[in-house]
């Protein structure tokens, strides 16, 4: 998920630099979205690790 939210973010800077805005922000948001969504998974998969780990 991390390697697409990273494309969004490529494809957002070059559609910027040829002048599509919209597309920018568009990818961009995207982009936002889905590392935000990364980062969620991420602190509940290492919540439940630890959570795990000491009830052991």
């Amino acid at each position: 998920m991390l390697t697409w939210a990273l494309i969004f973010l490529v494809v957002a800077v070059v559609a910027a630099l040829f002048g599509f805005g919209g597309i920018a922000g568009a990818a961009a948001s995207i982009a936002q979205i889905l590392f935000f969504v990364f980062l969620v998974l991420l602190v509940i998969s290492l919540i439940m690790h630890f959570t795990r780990r000491s009830r052991l």
